[in-house]
């Protein structure tokens, strides 16, 4: 009956709580939930209201407007149009739906009650009193199925009617349909209850939408990293050391390659998602723009007067690119570890960043240098920087050249003298290759004030011209002498253990799972549908399918055991009588049965014989008749005298196997509801045969199967660990009649989202020994150190504990998200680690010594690399999915949290304590390599001097015991054989006294000379000449302290500062005696 015009207008002035699921052709369930928020209730109760025959419940009218909805439909059916009775009174909504609802065709039409109502509440005897939550289901057509219903009407045959076009149709469907519940809201917005509609196509466009390459984040980022990398390169008091132009250059190479290696990856074909292009970008940026400030850093210590043009370039890279190469072969190996976790949108985004990590590291080694040689080419030419071409800065060229002039230290070295020699090579060296003489007596112009100090060459700038404040100055001089203090070592290791004791605790706490609603993004429709579905609904529907290589008309009764194995998984909803809902087979042998019953009758009644029927027989009969001739044969379709001999279906229930597919074509086109209601899919699809009262006999044979497919319900289903659960019972199940020859699989958005969590643990687990491994490989062979690497190793492993207890700690679950990140971390982690790991085995000296010149040489690239990759790591802060800032951006900011105290804490006080030995051991000295002996010169030879006269003489010994001393060396160039621009040969002067005997008595005593050539004698006769020289000789070797070239030669010193010197003292007695 209708009701009148106000009852009308009142039910569309508050339809109630109607929910909208939508249930695709494979069956997964994509539904959507609302609750209602009754007023006056108490606050535990909130969100429930009472079922009861109230004219003025609100949920009764939306449910009687549903009735009406389908009452009307109904009465287009004259076949179900008795089923219903239409009645003014509201009816008890508790008590219908209690244990689920029927449709018209109450066979087919069952809901179960854990589909429609959700937060429901029960008395005693079971009856339905309270529920938070009503859902409705609205079941579309697939594509295919779509396509196939018009393909031949007159309907689609202007419009080139295909697939796709049919998935166009739904699509646009479900978005009017989204839009429509939206524009309903958004007119009633002061109803009490919420209503939510979703669709697979609303989701799939929100994803997509935010799939996209955000340009303007990627600038926004760009633009940050190109500020910071100017601002912390800038050197405001010294324009021509400044590094701010090489910075931004380097971070627009990131850039570049960034764009580079996503077109690469278009390239090849990756497809994109919403992982990789809200997070790849800004993390390799992050990445990349870390190696360039290490090569900054490195080539801002190097001394451009100091180093040949040529060689400056090489030097850099020979300090730093083992570095570099380390850490990009780490990252990269770590993130391709990552992608044997089998999630495609995570293996996509592995992939991606370990391609892009290729890109920086080949630019970082091959294209950076090149702007660094131009960098260092501008230096040298005293310009300042930024405007370089524009603006030369002349006080800076002034300041250079004051500093070199000021400072300038004649450079000599002295090459040791040959057996066969008797003169001294001597090479004169300036720090600008001036060849200048300085030798014994000579103006050695050394200015002790204005000499650099070993702190200075360590942080690469004098104390006047640095900023007031900088890191390496904050590590030497504060930092450095805290970690290596003894209490701090013990301090430090107490808390390392208590840390990773409470990390493990934490670790162990850390559940499986993924919340549906991080996946969407928030204040959507969408995630609010969800959200109420997660509260109130735990249910889900699945599909058990068999597939090809399966013979159906002979394995029936394997296919019931199969169906009914089911009964046994706990969560499966079971019907009113305790059973399971009928499936496609059971529908098909029911129907059988029926026409075979229809057939026995009028076959005892004589309406139908051997030969023919009547006319007074049933259409069930004569269409059971049809199907009883059917051999099963191509070539002898038709056998009539099968019509009693056999049946089509058995005592056992089995349905007759010879002609088991001409029946699936009858049952297919004949019992549409039936078969639309078993949700079989049947693939290949039957051959349509439509039944008419005419005396053609054949019908056509379908295709043998392929696929085919049972429908569950399940219910019960509100956590990760019951999901899990369930899905390895049905694995077992599967696996079980797979063994048996019944190729089969489950199928659902149980399986379909969570089933990653039944091997998540293990293949997390293999990937982290593998990327561990990779790291330890990489360091171990490119630094030929094994305790090096182990212990590298151990650190990272720590690094990945740690973020693991954090997420325990921060209750983020364990999916294939955080599984991936905590891969990716043993990468990330290496630009902590092996930096301060390679200057300590690089340096000379104690272990404490080593770790305080490592902290002063890397302590500021491993900052700016943790500021810089937390920079871009912030950008995902403001991402719309909930999903990216909390898996993503706190991940990631925990992780370079967690990676820059133990890279710059924890790792060098254990390297301190039993980290390895340098690569290099002094044998005389502690902290430095003993002097090298300069090589000889080559041999000059000469003329043979005269012959001595043969008076006697004297020679003058007035300098006998003077102490004559060679020139020192007051610094040496970077080589020692590097130049030899000047050789000056210098005769030293010696003073002898000599005593003479002359056998014709002519000559006197003695006599002195002051030459050191002897004087011709002219006496013939024969003279005994006794000589006797004694000489003190004292070298002085002065070692080079130019910008870091040897880091281990450097120590620290007051303010006056004093030269480290090698002295080597010998005294030589000489005799030489006749000769005539």
């Amino acid at each position: 009956e209708r009701k009148t015009t106000k009852e009308e207008e009142e039910e569309e002035e508050q339809p109630g709580a109607v929910q909208v699921e939508r249930k695709t052709a494979t069956g997964s369930p994509l539904s959507s939930s609302g609750s209602n928020r009754t007023r006056g209730e108490k606050q535990e109760n909130r969100g429930s209201s009472t079922l009861t025959n109230s004219k003025s419940s609100v949920l009764a009218k939306a449910f009687l407007l549903e009735i009406r909805m389908i009452a009307s439909s109904v009465r287009a059916s004259s076949r179900y149009s008795s089923r219903f009775v239409c009645s003014p009174q509201v009816p008890d909504i508790g008590a219908e739906l209690t244990g689920g609802c029927y449709g018209f065709a109450a066979k087919f039409m069952h809901w179960p009650e854990e589909l429609l109502v959700g937060g429901a509440k029960h008395n005693k005897t079971g009856h339905l009193t309270r529920a938070a939550a009503l859902q409705t289901v609205v079941q579309l057509m697939g594509e295919r199925e779509l396509y196939e219903f018009f393909h031949h009407t007159y309907k689609v045959h202007h419009i080139d009617w295909s697939p796709e076009k049919a998935a166009q149709v739904l699509e646009t469907w479900q978005r009017a349909f989204s839009n429509q519940v939206k524009k309903y809201l958004d007119a009633n917005g002061s109803t009490p209850y919420n209503l939510y509609a979703f669709s697979t196509t609303t989701m799939n466009d929100i994803l997509g939408k935010y799939s996209e390459v955000s340009v303007m984040k990627i600038a926004i980022g760009c633009a940050l990293m190109t500020l910071y990398a100017g601002t912390v390169l800038f050197r405001w008091k010294d324009p021509v050391r400044s590094q701010a132009g090489v910075g931004i250059a380097g971070v627009m190479l990131i850039c570049a390659t960034v764009a580079a290696g996503l077109g690469f990856c278009a390239l090849l074909g990756i497809p994109f998602n919403a992982a990789t292009t809200q997070i790849v970008p800004f993390l390799t940026l992050g990445l990349g723009v870390h190696d360039m400030f290490l090569l900054t850093h490195t080539y801002a210590e190097l001394s451009v007067h100091d180093v040949p043009s040529g060689e400056q370039t090489a030097i850099v890279l020979k300090r730093t690119g083992l570095s570099v190469l380390l850490t990009g072969i780490s990252n990269v190996s770590t993130f391709f570890a990552a992608a044997i976790i089998p999630i495609p949108a995570l293996r996509v985004f592995c992939i991606q960043a370990g391609i892009l990590l290729i890109f920086n590291l080949a630019a970082m080694l091959l294209v950076f240098p090149a702007m660094v040689s131009l960098d260092l080419r501008r230096r040298r030419s005293g310009r300042s920087d930024i405007l370089c071409c524009c603006l030369p800065s002349n006080a800076g060229r002034n300041k250079y050249a004051s500093r070199t002039s000021n400072g300038t230290v004649k450079q000599t070295v002295t090459r040791a003298i040959p057996p066969e020699r008797r003169e001294t090579c001597t090479q004169i060296l300036t720090s600008q290759n001036v060849q200048n003489e300085s030798w014994v007596g000579g103006n050695i112009e050394v200015d002790v004030d204005k000499q650099s100090s070993e702190e200075d060459t360590l942080t690469g700038c004098s104390q006047d011209d640095c900023l007031s404040f900088s890191l390496t100055q904050f590590a030497a001089r504060h930092y450095a002498p805290f970690v290596t203090k003894p209490a701090t070592k013990v301090f430090s290791m107490i808390i390392l253990i208590a840390i990773l004791v409470g990390s493990v605790w934490q670790a162990i706490r850390v559940n499986d799972g993924l919340e549906l609603t991080d996946l969407v993004p928030q204040n959507s429709n969408e995630h609010s549908f969800l959200a109420a579905q997660a509260k109130y609904f735990g249910f889900y529907n699945m599909y058990a399918v068999t597939q090809r290589e399966f013979e159906y008309p002979n394995n029936q009764k394997l296919l019931y055991e199969y169906h009914d194995a089911f009964m046994r998984i706990k969560n499966v909803i079971k019907n009113d009588d305790g059973g399971l809902p009928e499936f496609w087979l059971s529908l098909f042998r029911d129907w059988l049965k029926g026409l075979q019953n229809a057939f026995d009758k009028d076959y005892s009644n004589g309406c139908i014989t051997q030969e023919r029927w009547y006319k007074n027989a049933s259409d069930e009969a004569i269409l059971a008749y049809k199907l009883l001739v059917q051999t099963g044969h191509v070539d002898n379709p038709i056998d009539k005298s099968l019509v009693t001999q056999v049946r089509l279906v058995d005592s056992e229930g089995i349905i007759n196997p010879r002609a088991f597919y001409n029946y699936l074509s009858a049952w297919v086109s004949n019992d549409v509801l039936a078969y639309g209601a078993s949700q079989a899919n049947l693939r290949p699809e039957p051959k349509q045969w439509i039944y008419t009262n005419d005396h053609e006999l054949k019908i056509p044979k379908s295709m043998p199967l392929t696929y085919a497919q049972m429908p569950f319900y399940l219910h019960k289903l509100t956590d990760t660990q019951e999901i899990t659960e369930l899905i390895g019972n049905v694995r077992k199940l599967c696996k079980k009649f797979e063994e048996r020859g019944l190729p089969n699989f489950p199928s659902g958005i149980p399986f379909l989202f969570w089933e990653q969590y039944m091997d998540l643990r293990n293949c997390l687990g293999i990937s982290l020994l593998v990327a561990l491994a990779a790291s330890v490989a990489v360091v171990g062979i490119l630094l030929l150190n094994p305790w090096a690497a182990l212990l590298v190793g151990i650190s990272l492993a720590a690094v990945v504990l740690q973020l693991f207890g954090i997420m325990g700690l921060w209750d983020i679950k364990l999916s294939a998200v955080p599984a991936v990140l905590l891969v990716v971390s043993v990468g990330i982690s290496v630009h902590f680690t092996v930096h301060i790991c390679l200057s300590f085995v690089t340096t000379i000296g104690s272990r404490d010594r080593r770790i305080r010149l490592a902290l002063e040489h890397m302590y500021a690239p491993v900052i700016h690399g943790a500021s810089t990759t937390l920079l871009t790591v912030m950008m995902l802060a403001f991402s719309e999915f909930d999903f990216i800032v909390r898996y993503f951006f706190l991940v990631l900011l925990c992780l370079v949290g967690i990676g820059l105290v133990n890279g710059l804490f924890f790792f060098p006080i254990l390297l301190s304590l039993i980290g390895p030995a340098p690569e290099i051991i002094p044998n005389d000295h502690p902290d430095r390599i003993s002097t090298p002996t300069p090589p000889a010169s080559p041999i000059v030879r000469r003329s043979k001097p005269p012959a001595p006269p043969r008076r006697s003489y004297k020679i003058d010994n007035a300098r006998l015991h003077a102490e004559p001393s060679l020139t020192t060396i007051t610094e040496e160039p970077n080589s020692w054989h590097s130049t030899q621009e000047s050789c000056i040969i210098v005769q030293p002067e010696l003073k002898v006294e000599t005593t003479s005997t002359c056998g014709n008595q002519n000559c006197s005593g003695s006599d002195t000379s002051g030459s050191s050539r002897m004087s011709p004698v002219t006496s013939a006769s024969h003279i005994t000449t006794k000589v006797t020289a004694t000489a003190n000789i004292k070298v002085e070797v002065h070692t080079p302290l130019t910008s870091t070239v040897d880091r281990s030669e450097k120590c620290r010193h007051a303010t006056s500062s004093s030269r480290r010197s090698s002295r080597c003292s010998a005294n030589i007695n000489a005799g030489e005696s006749s000769g005539s």
